[in-house]
């Protein structure tokens, strides 16, 4: 299992980066937004999701964490530098742990990833979860616990896509208005 820190602390390909992070307890949302503004990158970094080369990296970019409070999920939200989404990408998660400063999350490595809009998506790092639970390092209840949780994200996409956007832009104005 990996202790992912959301402020991407220890993330090497970071030269220069602003972090701010808000608590929200709203009927909107309950948890932890953080916001990384990639100031300088060593390079940018391109991902493949669902067949499409993405940019998701890069000088002027910003990722947008969301930690839901009591969910086995997180979402990163990649922005280009006009502050439009390039890609959601929901971590499935053991816990998220939303103490401000040194927000992290146990990342189980099962992964769904989105393409904004149109709402294509799909579950990657299925390999991942199998290594881990090979090697013991979470149980069997943790494996099937991660592809329930996957599956369900994948629902909620597939019902509720209108509503997990409109969640996130709410995340956004609120980050972005935070001090």
């Amino acid at each position: 299992m990996k202790v992912k820190y959301i402020d991407k602390r220890h993330w090497r390909r970071l030269l220069n980066r602003e972090y701010k992070e808000v608590v929200l307890d709203t009927n909107h949302f309950q948890g932890l937004v953080g916001l990384v503004t990639m100031v300088q990158v060593k390079e940018p970094l391109q991902v493949n999701v669902v067949g499409r080369e993405i940019t998701v990296a890069d000088n002027g970019y910003k990722w947008m964490q969301i930690l839901p409070e009591k969910k086995p999920y997180s979402i990163t939200v990649m922005y280009d530098k006009q502050n439009k989404p390039v890609q959601y990408y929901f971590d499935v998660n053991l816990r998220n742990i939303t103490q401000l400063g040194n927000a992290r999350t146990l990342d189980l490595c099962l992964d769904v990833l989105v393409i904004p809009k149109s709402g294509e998506y799909e579950l990657v790092d299925e390999d991942d979860l199998e290594r881990m639970l090979k090697e013991k390092k979470i149980s069997k209840a943790q494996f099937h616990k991660a592809y329930v949780t996957a599956h369900e994200i994948m629902f909620k996409l597939e019902t509720d896509f209108k509503g997990i956007e409109k969640k996130i832009r709410y995340c956004f104005h609120e980050i972005m208005n935070a001090k």
